[in-house]
């Protein structure tokens, strides 16, 4: 992972949060290339889950709710962790991590375990103390309280989904592993609505579907997994959770989970709001749906991506760091790198440049030997550089040179987009 952190520092991916006042543990912030690439993961997802499916639709609720919300949910009761502090060293631990009765990092004598609620209470108007509030620990929950509004101003027809990504905020004991378990992170989550007779089958696509679509994105077979929970480790809610786990170098860790919550959240809310959140099928029965619900984490999903698309490989005589990231999900699509400074080369790579910038996110770099600019993109993972020279003026073409294998083609320029289109989408 050091290297992975390095390279995400140098070229702009990710930075440490707060870094000039000596930073935040566990917050980061998304530099230039890496805010790309996140919005391009969660573009993925929007893609896939919601525009390219009729039976599903998009939501975008409120990081702060009624504290209601979080009593019915079982979030003030339910959502805590065991903690543990080291009456020597004074770190703090998660009790479920502890073996035995010692300080893992200095053998001191650790307190009793406590319950720790792990969501950020806040206080809304001047007067602290006063009408608490929570920032939101899932997004899920602004879905189930929207159900009925979405039924009543949309036309969907149970099976159905209502989807968002949005923040989400867990005061956790120990985060780390870079953006894996962090503060504040972001969800890509979807409730699926479906007949309680269907659930099981509903539950074993979806399971499937969110392995796929991983793979799809280039994530390596033999790294990624199903990883179904025992029946004594379900959460209160749930019927059965499947996780699709990633081999991190840091071990095998969940990037989202598939769940069964059956009818549980939409008749908590129904008990505490006093509304009836139920659908009616075309016969006017009332039909207390059952949920799946697959939920992910952006960063989470961001860092696997980063990691497996890394690669450490030869580039002539040289080593060269390279991200072979999916196009869907590279940052910089395409980089203009003109041979020489001089007119007419600098000029025409500006034409090309322009024409382009308006179809993918697209660089323009005259700056170092052509080498440097190729690992400078190998290492943001941009699929294609395109160079020109003098030559490439003569017979009206440019070079594009591919990242994974570094071979070259040579490319009518009246022909360009068309050719990045049939690789780029």
């Amino acid at each position: 992972m050091r290297e992975i952190v390095a390279l995400c520092k140098r070229r702009g991916l990710i930075f440490p949060g707060s870094e000039i006042y000596g930073g935040m543990a566990n917050t980061w912030d998304y530099g230039p290339y890496g805010v790309l690439l996140k919005n391009n993961v969660k573009r993925a997802w929007w893609e896939d889950m919601v525009m390219k499916r009729a039976d599903v639709v998009g939501l975008d609720s409120s990081i702060l709710m009624n504290p209601k919300v979080w009593e019915a949910s079982g979030h003030l009761k339910e959502f805590t962790d065991p903690m543990v502090d080291c009456k020597a060293c004074k770190k703090r631990f998660k009790g479920d991590d502890i073996t035995g009765d010692k300080c893992p990092a200095c053998g001191g004598e650790l307190t009793e375990a406590k319950q720790f609620n792990l969501m950020f209470k806040t206080n809304v108007g001047p007067v602290d103390g006063e009408n608490i509030a929570y920032l939101r620990p899932e997004t899920a929950q602004g879905i189930f309280v929207n159900f009925k509004n979405v039924l009543d101003s949309t036309r969907v027809k149970m099976p159905f989904g209502i989807a968002q990504i949005g923040k989400a905020f867990r005061n956790e004991i120990t985060p780390g592993n870079f953006t894996f378990r962090t503060l504040e992170f972001e969800q890509f989550e979807m409730e699926y609505f479906v007949y309680p007779d269907k659930a099981d089958e509903a539950f074993s696509e979806w399971t499937q579907a969110r392995l796929g679509w991983y793979i799809g994105l280039g994530i390596n077979p033999s790294k990624i997994k199903l990883q179904p929970h025992p029946e004594s480790d379900l959460a209160h809610y749930a019927k059965a959770v499947t996780d699709v786990e990633y081999e991190f170098p840091f071990g095998w860790s969940e990037l989202e989970g598939v769940a069964n919550r059956t009818d549980y959240d939409l008749k908590q809310h129904e008990k505490f709001s006093g509304e009836t959140l139920r659908y009616t099928d075309d016969e006017g029965n009332k039909v207390e749906p059952y949920v799946i619900e697959p939920s992910g984490g952006v960063d989470r999903a961001t860092l696997a991506f980063l990691v497996d698309s890394y690669a450490v490989d030869k580039a002539g005589d040289e080593e060269r760091v390279v991200l072979r990231l999916h196009p869907r999900l590279a940052p910089i699509k395409v980089a203009i790198l003109p041979l020489v400074k001089k007119d007419p080369v600098a000029p025409k790579a500006k034409e090309i440049y322009e024409s382009l910038k308006g179809k993918w996110f697209v660089e323009y770099d005259e700056s170092g030997t052509i080498g440097k600019r190729y690992r400078r993109q190998d290492e943001i993972g941009t699929p294609f550089c395109v160079t020109v020279d003098f030559e490439n003026l003569e017979t009206d073409s440019v070079t594009v040179r591919l990242r994974d294998d570094m071979k070259q083609e040579v490319v009518a320029i009246s022909e360009l987009a068309n050719w990045l289109s049939s690789r780029l989408g």
